[in-house]
């Protein structure tokens, strides 16, 4: 239930899970990303993004993880897709800030990410908090 505030609540016990036992969650990886979308309410989609997040550090970590093998191109591109949406819609800033890591990370398999997610950095630096501003100049040195 995406529009109900105790969705909000269950986002935050999903992260939780998804923090210590990223593991137990793949095999609803499919649900998630077919619903992130629907996600509108701010205080449940902090909590989405930081499970991407999750998800995206553990595939591009250096460790063994089970996600290496579960996230196929269908899930890489729905989370891109939502990283996108967050950076260039009206979000809280540290829905901004991961989805600029995550786009960070999957640009280095994936050769448009990095270009795309430069010009929207640039562009909207002058006009965002000082958070983003920190955290756009993080991800530009590293681009």
């Amino acid at each position: 239930m995406t529009t109900d505030k105790i969705s909000a609540r269950a986002a935050w016990v999903l992260e939780f899970l998804c923090k210590e036992h990223l593991e137990y969650f793949l095999p609803y990886l499919d649900v998630f990303l077919s619903r992130i979308y629907q996600v509108t309410i701010d205080s449940a989609l902090r909590p989405c993004a930081k499970i991407c997040e999750y998800t995206a550090d553990a595939y591009f970590g250096a460790a063994p993880h089970p996600v290496k093998k579960i996230l196929q191109p269908q899930h890489k591109e729905a989370i891109i897709e939502a990283c996108f949406d967050w950076l260039i819609t009206e979000q809280k800033v540290a829905v901004k800030a991961y989805a600029m890591h995550i786009l960070f990370l999957f640009g280095k398999e994936t050769d448009w990410i990095h270009p795309e997610l430069k010009i929207i950095l640039e562009r909207d630096f002058n006009h965002q908090s000082a958070a983003f501003k920190a955290r756009s100049r993080h991800i530009l040195k590293k681009i």
